[in-house]
């Protein structure tokens, strides 16, 4: 039985220290809609922002003006035109090859472009941080509409590394109203804003310290780091109004571990089902421990994998695990139709997430991750029944042929491991994973 968290007096309410607090906090009264792949993701967009009257918020990995993604483009500057305040934020390294098309694009169109942690030359690399980047795919209208998941700004048969392709890659985002929005602001506004003075940190440092009217200006510029308020959030969702969800976070302040700790609570909770999507797998030990755990006591535990693979190493790693995993009753899946790219999981009746992080050590460490965790049955239903579509045409490893302990396989363990531990430490990050 759930207890209710108590708020001591004199404590801030929890509507206020989301960003802070590194646990997973539900609002009710939501409207959810699931949206699969770009062709139905980039409509939706292209309708709230026609509609948009104040503000467009807009925060990518992989912004490909191209294809399906140009009516995007068309509909924010026909945004900015007409006198609404479009800002965007993209990450340096995903975006690095668009930006010198894009900038002056959106900049002569009245567009606020921000660049989160911009590639300007090799030696970039060796700042502090440069590993990890900006994975979010967040827009928000208004502060009334908002989509969440893990497609980026690109066309669905687009792939960067291998071109165009005749089947969509199979991924997933949610358009969402009601009190997650404003989380979702709070979190696109926060990283914009890092980007924005990121870019010019010491020129405004300087400029307030030399202005006659040092209050004024630093009211201004406290001002644009100002977030709207959350309201209605709650640790337990028992008690509020369908539909009810959560927006988690992963970042490198308090939410380190949120998304992780997220699923994990979720799958070591799990009565009848674990259904988990990822292209890039390559859990820690207590991830894969739960699903372990899970399978063990007689739950049905799903993972649905790339089997066309992107990355040759992203392949390998998920597939060093698998004897691990088929040993204790998990069965695997490798989608093959197309590229795989959803980040997605169904658990029991009622829990489900859609979002950008994947089970790896980039989006569980180091990068900025956003998910949506979403409790209510008929949502659940609608995303267990797109999984148990792209199960229906995977291919199921047999366990008798997956990846034998052998000399060879302990050597890929081994190398993977330590491509893993190499690059989480030049990533400046510490611990077990």
């Amino acid at each position: 039985m759930h207890r209710r968290r108590r708020r001591r007096h004199g404590e801030p309410p929890l509507d206020t220290l989301w960003q802070s607090l590194p646990r997973a906090l539900f609002c009710g009264g939501n409207e959810v809609e699931l949206l699969c792949g770009g062709d139905a993701l980039f409509p939706a967009m292209v309708r709230a922002i026609e509609g948009a009257r104040h503000e467009v918020w807009l925060a990518t990995y992989i912004y490909l003006d191209a294809a399906s993604v140009m009516a995007v483009t068309r509909a924010l500057l026909a945004a900015a035109a007409r006198g609404v305040a479009v800002r965007v934020v993209l990450d340096g390294f995903g975006s690095r090859a668009y930006l010198p098309q894009l900038q002056p694009l959106f900049e002569e169109g009245g567009i606020d472009l921000v660049v989160f942690r911009p590639i300007t030359s090799w030696w970039s690399w060796f700042q502090p941080g440069q590993l990890r980047r900006l994975h979010q795919k967040l827009c928000v209208v208004d502060g009334e509409t908002a989509f969440v998941g893990g497609i980026n700004q690109i066309d669905d048969r687009i792939d960067l590394v291998h071109g165009p392709t005749e089947q969509p890659r199979l991924d997933f985002a949610v358009q969402l109203r009601g009190p997650i929005v404003a989380p979702i602001e709070q979190a696109i506004r926060a990283v914009w804003t890092r980007a924005d003075l990121g870019q010019d940190f010491k020129e405004e440092m300087v400029a307030l310290a030399r202005s006659a009217e040092p209050f004024a200006r630093a009211k201004r510029l406290l001002r644009r780091l100002r977030m709207p308020r959350a309201k209605g959030l709650q640790l337990q969702p028992e008690a509020l109004p369908p539909v009810r969800a959560a927006f988690v976070l992963r970042d490198n302040l308090r939410q380190r571990r949120t998304i992780e700790r997220s699923y994990i609570d979720a799958i070591r909770g799990a009565r009848t089902r674990v259904d988990l999507v990822s292209p890039y797998f390559y859990p820690g030990r207590p991830f894969r421990r739960a699903l372990r755990d899970a399978a063990g006591r007689g739950v049905a535990v799903r993972l649905l994998l790339q089997g066309k693979l992107d990355y040759r190493i992203a392949g390998l790693a998920a597939r060093v695990l698998y004897d691990e995993l088929l040993h204790h009753g998990v069965r695997i899946y490798e989608y093959t139709p197309a590229f795989l790219h959803a980040k997605v999981a169904v658990i029991d009746d009622d829990w489900a997430t859609v979002g950008s992080s994947n089970i790896d050590p980039l989006s569980l460490l180091l990068n900025l991750e956003a998910n949506v965790v979403v409790r209510d049955e008929d949502f659940s239903r609608a995303l267990a029944a797109r999984f148990d579509e792209a199960v229906a045409v995977s291919r199921e490893i047999d366990p008798e042929q997956a990846h034998p302990r052998t000399f060879r396989g302990t050597l890929q363990r081994g190398f993977v491991a330590w491509c893993a531990h190499v690059y989480l430490r030049i990533a400046g990050q510490t611990g077990r994973y």
